[in-house]
């Protein structure tokens, strides 16, 4: 295998992942992006490359200043930015969380996401692999879980009841253990010891 079909195998891989993938510089200017983020940025490569990030994702704290992505107050604390940023000073971020507030056709969305940024040397060139993953369901099923507040079932999304654990394997594949937190391990004794002096009485 020469040096091309290697190229030619990465952008296959790079391509066929499904999250937001983005080669950007220390400016979080793309480099480059994946067929994920293609679709989400609805634009033409000349349109996106060499383009800081939060303009074409359409942050609207891009529009902040006139100096765009970056540079207005609110980017201080942006945790795509302070991500990449980390990863040129050497360090790797693995799966931050945030929130992204994005404009589509003129309205505000927002989008809760997982960030990841690694450095990377290509050709003598410092860059780092941003990586987005969108996990707005998620965030939207964790902050919307009816619980009842007597027996604690969970109601889904068509209307049936269900304890907890059967609806988070249900939805997530999750398993739970089980154990006792102290107070619950304290009350639990507590009415043992009574039921074992009720016996010796």
């Amino acid at each position: 295998m020469d040096d091309k079909d290697n190229l030619d195998i990465l952008r296959l891989v790079f391509d066929a992942l499904p999250s937001l993938l983005f080669v950007v510089d220390e400016d979080v200017r793309i480099q480059d992006y994946n067929a994920a983020a293609s679709a989400l940025l609805a634009a033409d490569r000349p349109t996106v490359i060499k383009r800081r990030a939060g303009e074409v994702l359409h942050c609207m704290h891009s529009r902040d200043v006139p100096e765009g992505c970056g540079r207005a107050p609110y980017c201080i604390n942006c945790v795509v930015r302070n991500s990449v940023k980390e990863a040129f000073q050497g360090h790797r971020v693995i799966r931050r969380r945030t929130r992204l507030e994005l404009i589509r056709d003129g309205t505000l969305v927002e989008i809760y996401a997982l960030i990841t940024s690694s450095p990377f040397a290509y050709q003598g060139r410092s860059l780092a692999l941003l990586v987005i993953e969108d996990i707005s369901e998620l965030a939207e099923i964790q902050r919307i879980i009816p619980v009842c507040s007597v027996c604690r079932k969970v109601r889904d999304d068509k209307e049936s009841w269900m304890r907890v654990e059967a609806y988070f394997k249900d939805h997530w594949d999750v398993d739970f253990s089980h154990g006792l937190c102290p107070e619950c391990y304290k009350a639990e004794m507590g009415k043992l010891d009574a039921t074992d002096a009720k016996a010796k009485e």
